[in-house]
């Protein structure tokens, strides 16, 4: 299924968030400002393509939450370049929204989804949530009277806070009905302070700013959401599969939860 977004313009000498991305997850749409940076973050962070992984897994394993609960459709904003796992993949009997500010994740996801039905691929911001909640192939796909999963997993580091922040949170909260599922992860702003801020002058150089919070700040973004166990935690200690514990969480500097509505 098309929506009515058009596919916009893509600047191969710009670095992007969602292509860096792809770098670390080994995927192969990307150019070579993007290895620039990517190259740059891991000689400042060694462990980012883990942490990449790591986050990769998070979102696999809320999914897999959310679909236990009899979720059977998702909106997943920021959900960036359809390298591996994808949350179709994980829960292939769903239906999905795939909504990303960047050009080069709106156009892959395009041509490598194809015309799947249950597939809706959208070029949108997260601080925008009207085009994405009224885009008629949105709508046509998603069943708002019914509970939705919500994930914004890796993009709201690169919102400061704001009002407009704020807002779109409650929009999206308002059309979740009870049931409804919000997970996310954000960089940690608790760990490595010194070479998370280099990281986050890297990114801002770029355009993208970066912006870590701690963990009462990002409790702050499940507000009207009640969170499960085992709260707000680093990436890899929420509810990790066998094989995926490790022996300090704190280094992958990313912050996860889950809560339910």
């Amino acid at each position: 299924m098309v929506s009515t977004t058009a596919e916009p313009p893509i600047d191969p000498n710009r670095p992007s968030s969602a292509r860096i991305y792809d770098v670390f997850l080994g995927g192969t749409h990307n150019f070579a400002s993007d290895r620039a940076v990517a190259a740059r973050t891991a000689e400042l962070l060694p462990q980012t393509p883990m942490i990449a992984r790591h986050n990769r897994a998070f979102l696999r394993r809320a999914v897999r939450f959310a679909t236990a609960r009899g979720v059977d459709q998702f909106l997943d904003i920021g959900s960036g370049i359809p390298t591996e796992q994808n949350v179709h993949q994980v829960a292939p009997e769903a239906r999905v929204v795939y909504v990303d500010i960047d050009p080069t994740a709106v156009i892959y996801a395009r041509h490598l989804l194809g015309d799947d039905p249950r597939l809706v691929v959208v070029h949108g911001d997260v601080r925008e949530p009207a085009p994405v909640l009224d885009d008629p192939a949105v709508r046509g796909l998603l069943d708002l009277s019914r509970p939705l999963g919500i994930l914004m997993v890796a993009v709201l580091h690169f919102v400061p806070d704001s009002p407009v922040l704020t807002e779109a949170l409650r929009i999206y909260r308002e059309a979740a009905v009870p049931g409804s599922v919000l997970a996310i992860s954000h960089v940690s702003a608790s760990a490595q302070p010194t070479e998370l801020d280099r990281v986050a002058d890297l990114y801002n150089r770029t355009g993208a700013s970066l912006v870590p919070r701690d963990r009462e700040q990002m409790e702050r973004l499940f507000e009207g959401w009640t969170l499960v166990d085992p709260g707000v935690v680093f990436g890899p200690s929420w509810r990790p599969d066998p094989g995926e514990e490790v022996d300090d969480p704190a280094q992958f500097l990313t912050l996860a939860g889950v809560a339910v509505r």
